[in-house]
């Protein structure tokens, strides 16, 4: 019996704090039915929303940690139709899934994959594939942003705002973006197509709501995908979020009639004027939840579709992804703690 490492993680039961840990794991069972036995050749870090986890009664002492993967097919079960072995793949492991991307062989219903093109690499098809889910989600589900449409991507140096940005310029429409740095903002000002107006947030002169309006002529954006809001006043909210982050009121105030706010607060409180103000302006919100699809076995198809379209634009360049140089396995645990914390801006992505 073999046996090799996989990284978990074990949460205190007297607070949210949670722990790395390697573990040692024999080697898989038989692959059944729709399940592809998988050697993973890179995988990318993300945060673990642990409060979902905790949502859904998910109760194990240790949880497997990784889930985005791209690798070859070793195995296939007797009901697999989509793939066979030396197949090269990509795809997000399940919520649910017992197997860490994070080790050497996985296990995967072939429903979470798809075909990886030949001339992507392992690290940047694992590195692209939740960001590229994430922004057609926002954009095309959520917002049917189209040509012509303006879109507001706050924070959009970072790794889902790059290619959230990138599909938005492909789909025709025409961008503005915030940065939280001196660096963001010399990052976005390279982009080309070049983004309509930077608003750089670092020195807190900038008025988010003020320049959007300015620049769409006091129309109003028709989309914004928000990076986080303030939902309360400044005595009630941390430094940070008062420098870098809109409040809520701005975001209602920058969209245009019928516009579209796909939010990433899970926890968002509109008042009943923030909501007249909605209904005024025949306004939607929207909530962007990154484990829709995972939740939802109906929706399996499109999901698939997403996923192929994704990895099609990486092939022919619309995306490009911002990575940082891949680091190997050993190294996994204290990158996870790094990304845990929110505090890299580039994608990570571990090569095996």
């Amino acid at each position: 019996m073999v046996t090799m490492k996989g990284l978990y993680f074990q949460q205190s039961s007297t607070s949210e704090e949670i722990t790395f840990v390697f573990q040692e794991r024999e080697n898989l069972p038989v692959t059944e039915d729709n399940y592809v036995k998988l050697k993973v050749k890179a995988c990318a870090l993300s945060p673990i929303n642990t409060k979902l986890m905790a949502e859904m009664k998910m109760e194990k002492d240790f949880f497997p940690v990784g889930r985005e993967v791209a690798g070859i097919v070793l195995e296939v079960g007797s009901k697999v139709s989509f793939f066979q072995p030396d197949d090269e793949v990509v795809g997000i492991l399940p919520l649910d899934s017992e197997d860490p991307g994070l080790c050497e062989v996985v296990r995967v219903h072939e429903h979470y994959l798809v075909h990886k093109p030949e001339k992507v690499t392992w690290t940047e098809a694992a590195g692209t594939v939740r960001d590229g889910v994430r922004a057609y989600t926002a954009l095309h589900y959520l917002s049917h942003l189209s040509t012509g449409k303006s879109v507001l991507i706050m924070d959009g140096a970072s790794a889902f705002g790059t290619i959230a940005i990138q599909l938005a310029h492909h789909r025709g429409a025409k961008v503005i973006s915030t940065a939280c740095s001196l660096e963001d903002k010399q990052c976005l000002e390279r982009f080309r197509p070049s983004i309509a107006r930077v608003i750089d947030l670092s020195n807190g002169k900038a008025h988010v709501a003020e320049s959007c309006l300015e620049e769409t002529g006091g129309l109003g954006v028709d989309i914004v995908l928000d990076a986080g809001v303030r939902l309360y006043t400044k005595d009630d909210e941390p430094a940070e979020k008062l420098q870098l982050l809109p409040h809520k009121h701005d975001i209602i105030t920058l969209l245009g009639v019928g516009g579209h706010w796909v939010t990433t607060e899970e926890n968002l409180q509109l008042d009943p004027p923030d909501s007249h103000c909605l209904f005024l302006k025949g306004a939607t919100v929207a909530f962007l939840n990154d484990e829709v699809w995972n939740l939802s076995n109906v929706q399996q198809g499109k999901y698939l579709c997403i996923l192929k379209d994704v990895m099609e634009k990486l092939s022919t360049g619309v995306f490009r992804p911002q990575l940082d140089e891949p680091i190997p396995l050993y190294e996994a645990k204290v990158s996870m703690e790094v990304v845990q914390k929110n505090q890299g801006r580039k994608k990570q992505v571990v090569q095996l």
